[in-house]
């Protein structure tokens, strides 16, 4: 065998483990999902947790705000999804253990009741992160909070109290806030996915935000995803843009890796 064969042998062999090496370790994790309950004064709150049992470390740790119809299948399907690229994901309960709205007029006043009591919505937000940072696998200097339309406002809310995390992801949230100044309390970097088409967030508030972001001089980004509309990351939206809220596969993807990009920025350090 000459040398270039034995080359090429050794390379094959070298793959072979590589590739070993990788399927054992797909096999070996496991991802633990639970309800967890806990507090905020005497409300009794239920989150729901995943991580992956098979990673040994502390580990970077991520919670997850619901929508507006509270903490449900997709929320629980995006922290499985984050606890598979090797997080501890918790899912955070604001409105209360049983209180789930099942109708678009239930949803929208259990929403209201947190829009326009900014307090008791960052206290809520407060109450899950502090829920996290008891886990003994949670790194508590690396931790990020991400959310999805009503959720998507209250992770700016906890950034704007001051919270001490790294990052806040917000998948087409509500921007606004009552009190602008409170923007100079942001610890953490802000990344807002947004879509192009969204009616239900008006581009004087996309300014006002921007403006404000910029008048506290946070590190924060943009990524606006042209013929998105409100709720584009949800399958459950439905396929028809007209309505306002609709799934957009592209858009879905799309901010969904650079949603990743963002942790690997901060939590590779």
């Amino acid at each position: 065998m000459n040398d270039i064969s034995l080359l090429k042998l050794k390379f094959c062999i070298l793959n072979f483990f590589l590739l070993f090496l990788f399927f054992c370790k797909s096999a070996s994790a496991k991802i633990i999902t639970k309800d967890i309950e806990y507090k905020d004064g005497k409300t009794v709150l239920q989150g729901f947790l995943a991580y992956d049992d098979s990673i040994k470390e502390k580990r970077s740790g991520v919670i997850i705000v619901h929508e507006w119809n509270g903490l449900g299948s997709y929320v629980k399907g995006r922290a499985e999804q984050i606890a598979q690229l090797g997080y501890v994901a918790l899912c955070i309960d604001i409105y209360g253990k049983g209180i789930r709205p099942t109708t678009p007029e239930e949803s929208a006043k259990q929403a209201g009741i947190y829009r326009n009591d900014r307090i008791l919505m960052r206290r809520r937000a407060t109450a899950g992160l502090e829920e996290l940072k008891k886990l003994q696998i949670v790194d508590t200097s690396r931790i990020a909070a991400i959310g999805y339309c009503f959720g998507g406002g209250v992770v700016l809310e906890l950034a704007r109290s001051g919270a001490d995390i790294s990052e806040v992801v917000s998948f087409h949230g509500n921007l606004d806030t009552p009190n602008l100044q409170d923007a100079k309390n942001i610890k953490a970097k802000i990344l807002v996915l947004h879509g192009a088409n969204d009616s239900y967030i008006s581009s004087e508030q996309m300014l006002t935000f921007q403006k404000e972001m910029r008048d506290a001089k946070v590190d924060w980004q943009i990524n606006i995803y042209g013929n998105a509309v409100h709720a584009f990351t949800n399958p459950n939206s439905g396929n028809n843009p007209e309505t306002g809220a609709a799934y957009n596969e592209k858009a879905d993807k799309r901010s969904w890796e650079a949603m990743k990009i963002f942790f690997n920025e901060i939590f590779s350090k």
